[in-house]
């Protein structure tokens, strides 16, 4: 471990995708940050294995867009299953693009994509990562001074590090949110699951979606995860572990109806690991000057595949405010509205995913009249189908950044398209880390003035366009975007969106 710095404006503690995440944002905003983590290389065992296509657009604007579609592929939907695995639902995705301009599920091996995130961070000399840095205490000392004391995991020596702000990306045994005396509130959802990694080069023939088989005692999930690599889950009984499983041939009565067409000696055991699915949500993410993001503020069982996507949220939705105080030009109390933001939108989607899994794995009567009566009859339902099968995430509530009105139909709270402009450019490239208004109507000289002077950019919307039919849908003539594509505020007139947010309202 290198010297350290005496000072440093942000300190995030722990190297995973959302503290790397958080360190590039910054480090775009020509923040510098300390990254600290406890080991030097990436951890090489697959966990998450999919990111929907709103998060697919928050790593495009890392700057690794390309370098994640090549390491990923598409998911075509979801089939429910029954334990003989015949198909009780199946759910398509048809297409390869969303209003977010990705697709809408996508798998891959995050080991890979965390090799990319760290190779996009070097292009920033303003963030520094720092492994073997074990972090054994933060402590406020200041109403704007933490200090974070590392200790060398090869020398024993140890260091301190003033820091404004304290990011905690440190997992699900945060120090950070001890820290800041918060604790874990549990949701009561706690199941112990088996996950196995196997490669092959052969043809399982099997649809090219996500399995889940419905069953109270042996519930499971199938996924092709890349070229050659796939995944299981499987519920584990009370008398099981996962050494129970811990070889191929122990493995293959599991994972036998998926691959009985392909020889034993063509698999490979890339690993077996025994997890315990939680689903929590910390009681504060936030103490002065000291944040929590990730697993350090929630947990969420992995039925609907949002875990890793819920840490990269926080990472995108903190950075871009936390640059703005520093930078002078958004005052503190907007850091308020991470949590006030972040926590409800992350609740919901735990919440759905205990609903989903409810559906694989509720026993008794009820989860039985669940999965022979009312699954099976889901693809039939318009909304219930294509709410499945949408990757869209609840809107953010209102706080200082979202600016909501009594009107129906909001904008405000959700994501701006991304569509292709004119200039064969996204509506991200050309926005890049700015404020953007949006509009279908003229600006005057003096709301130019006022919009130049914030440094935003004006986006026009011509009539026909995908820009002016979100607006139109949305009951508005202009919107404001946020540097992380949320709506700000929108509204039926020009001057009412400007006169709302105060960077833009006349002086």
């Amino acid at each position: 471990m290198s010297a350290l710095p005496g000072f440093v404006p942000v300190v995030i503690v722990g190297a995973g995708p959302t503290g790397i995440a958080a360190a590039t944002k910054l480090a775009q905003y020509g923040i510098q940050c300390l990254l600290l983590d406890r080991w030097v290389d990436v951890y090489p065992q697959p966990r998450a294995v999919h990111l929907d296509d709103e998060v697919f657009r928050l790593l495009a604007g890392l700057g690794i867009a390309e370098e994640f579609a090549a390491i990923s592929r598409p998911a075509r939907g979801l089939q429910l299953r029954d334990p003989s695995m015949r198909v009780l639902a199946e759910f398509r995705r048809e297409g390869d693009e969303t209003a977010n301009g990705y697709p809408q599920a996508n798998m891959f091996d995050q080991p890979e994509l965390e090799r990319l995130l760290r190779n996009n961070l070097k292009k920033y000399p303003e963030a520094v990562l720092c492994g073997n840095a074990e972090v054994v205490e933060a402590v406020q000392i200041s109403t704007d001074r933490a200090r974070v004391t590392v200790q060398d995991r090869l020398s024993g020596e140890q260091h301190s590090v003033q820091a404004r702000f304290v990011l905690g990306c440190d997992g699900a045994n945060s120090l950070v949110r001890k820290a800041i005396g918060a604790h874990m509130n549990d949701l009561k959802f706690q199941q112990r699951w088996l996950v196995a990694d196997v490669a092959t080069d052969a043809d399982l023939r099997q649809w090219d979606g996500v399995h889940q088989v419905c069953d109270p005692d042996r519930a499971a999930t199938y996924m092709r995860i890349g070229a050659d690599r796939y995944r299981w889950e499987f519920r584990l009984r009370e008398d099981e572990t996962a050494d129970t499983y811990g070889t191929l041939s122990a493995l293959y009565p599991l994972i036998r109806p998926w691959v009985e067409q392909v020889a034993v000696d063509e698999l490979e055991l890339v690993r077996v690991a025994g997890y315990t699915f939680r689903a929590q949500v910390a009681t504060h993410w936030r103490q002065s000057n000291m944040f929590i993001l990730g697993d350090a503020a929630h947990l969420t069982p992995p039925f609907i595949g949002q875990g890793l996507c819920a840490g990269l949220r926080d990472a995108v939705n903190l950075a871009w405010k936390l640059a703005g105080v520093i930078n002078g030009w958004l005052a503190e109390a907007v850091l308020d509205s991470y949590e006030a933001e972040r926590k409800p939108h992350a609740r919901n989607l735990i919440r759905f995913a205990l609903a989903v899994g409810a559906a694989m794995t509720a026993g008794g009567r009820a989860g039985d009249l669940l999965r022979r009566i009312v699954v099976p009859r889901l693809h039939l339902i318009p909304g219930v189908r294509d709410k499945i099968v949408d990757s869209a995430t609840p809107p953010l509530r209102g706080s200082e950044l979202v600016i909501r009105s009594l009107r129906l139909r909001q904008l405000a709270g959700t994501l701006c398209p991304n569509p292709l402009m004119l200039d064969g450019k996204r509506f991200d490239e050309i926005v890049g880390q700015r404020f953007a208004v949006v509009t279908a109507v003229p600006l005057n000289p003096s709301q130019r003035d006022d919009v130049d002077r914030a440094g935003a950019v004006v986006i026009t919307a011509p009539p026909g366009t995908t820009l002016a039919q979100w607006l139109r849908t949305g009951r508005a003539s202009a919107a404001v975007v946020r540097p992380d594509r949320t709506v700000l505020t929108a509204g039926r007139t020009l001057s009412e969106v400007l006169d709302a947010v105060p960077v833009f309202a006349p002086r």
